[in-house]
């Protein structure tokens, strides 16, 4: 079953979704409602989250610096005993890193830190917090679109939120997701190569 807000799903199922849409996220992540996977959960909302480009650019087919992300609310009333709760929240991240980022045999754990401190940084309860990190790099040979070398980070992780205010832990995914994009924090302008007069 997927959710629209219809007054037949779950009261605390209508809450945790209400509390999700009302956190406030970094102003380059854009977030909004997607499909969520079926039969993973009684009831299940999804959020998809992608860093903004300047209105001003055109995105090119080989551009870096992408980074998307999913955030989904699985629920079941009656509860999961390996979730060890009622609320799932399942999230995934995807970013485009640089060559020396990605050389870098500690990102994985650095990843992995992002997204420990913002969880505990809101204070939030949860449980069961549990993933994987990759880092990956490709190289493009013969006729196929793309820059020749590619490097990726990919985080994947789930929790049980054990309250059903939400909308710190989006706050929390879409701050490890500015980071895994490089972004500057939120007050802090990034300067541009000095103009030529």
């Amino acid at each position: 079953m997927t959710t629209s807000g219809s007054p037949a799903e779950p009261a605390q199922f209508r809450s945790a979704i209400a509390a999700m849409q009302k956190a406030s996220v970094h102003p380059q992540i854009e977030v909004g409602p997607i499909r969520p996977p079926q039969r993973l959960a009684p009831y299940s909302y999804a959020l998809g989250a992608e860093v903004r480009h300047p209105e001003s650019d055109i995105v090119a087919e080989q551009s870096e610096g992408d980074a998307f992300g999913r955030l989904i609310l699985l629920y079941d009333p009656e509860g999961d005993e390996a979730w060890n709760g009622t609320m799932r929240l399942v999230a995934y991240i995807q970013a485009d890193l640089d060559a020396d980022l990605a050389a870098d045999p500690l990102l994985p754990e650095v990843a992995w830190s992002w997204l420990v401190d913002a969880l505990e940084s809101r204070g939030e309860p949860m449980t069961a917090l549990g993933g994987t990190v990759t880092a990956t790099s490709s190289v493009r040979y013969g006729d196929i679109a793309g820059p020749p070398h590619a490097h990726q980070l990919e985080l994947r992780a789930s929790w049980t939120p054990t309250s059903l205010e939400l909308g710190a832990h989006v706050e929390a995914f879409c701050e490890v997701l500015a980071y895994a994009a490089g972004l500057p924090p939120v007050g802090i302008t990034q300067l541009g190569s000095p103009k030529q007069g």
